[in-house]
């Protein structure tokens, strides 16, 4: 038999604004666990334009036009995972010159400038001084609004140098 003070009690809360879960927070499946991924793109002195979130499986070439789209690049210096017609091609009608190092299994290589390719530590070196906040390298924040700030904030005191 119920009790009688069983039921004057309202039920769960009515959730209005659901997290979404593990894919509508980029939190995705890598060889490491569950991960995410943070594309950057810096400028000539290394300081971040633009970034994106993105899960830890997705390929880094799915979330480049995006992010080529955020920014006019004159020159686009990235390693061979962006080697993709589509990027190219995009970088070509933005009269954009593309540094990417071909594909092993590309048929027709394009030519890319090996000195001006070793410029791109600078993004390396921007993922680094990132990472040494603790909280940008572990992703203590659930959802991707939380960690998208902290990349932002991240992201801001690198312009600030501080």
């Amino acid at each position: 038999m119920a009790q009688p003070r069983q039921y004057d009690q309202p039920g769960a809360p009515a959730r209005w604004r659901r997290q979404g879960g593990a894919e509508a927070n980029a939190i995705g499946r890598s060889r490491g666990g569950l991960t995410s991924k943070v594309h950057l793109v810096v400028d000539a002195l290394g300081l971040p334009v633009a970034f994106q979130v993105t899960g830890g499986q997705q390929h880094d070439s799915r979330s480049a036009l995006a992010l080529i789209a955020k920014v006019e690049p004159s020159c686009l210096l990235g390693d061979k995972a962006y080697d993709a017609d589509a990027i190219r091609d995009d970088l070509k009608a933005r009269d954009a010159m593309a540094v990417i190092p071909p594909k092993v299994n590309r048929k027709a290589p394009a030519p890319f400038d090996k000195d001006l390719y070793k410029a791109r530590v600078l993004v390396e070196c921007t993922i680094n001084l990132l990472k040494q906040a603790r909280r940008f390298a572990t992703r203590y924040e659930k959802t991707l609004r939380n960690y998208a700030a902290v990349v932002a904030i991240g992201c801001a005191l690198l312009w600030l140098r501080i």
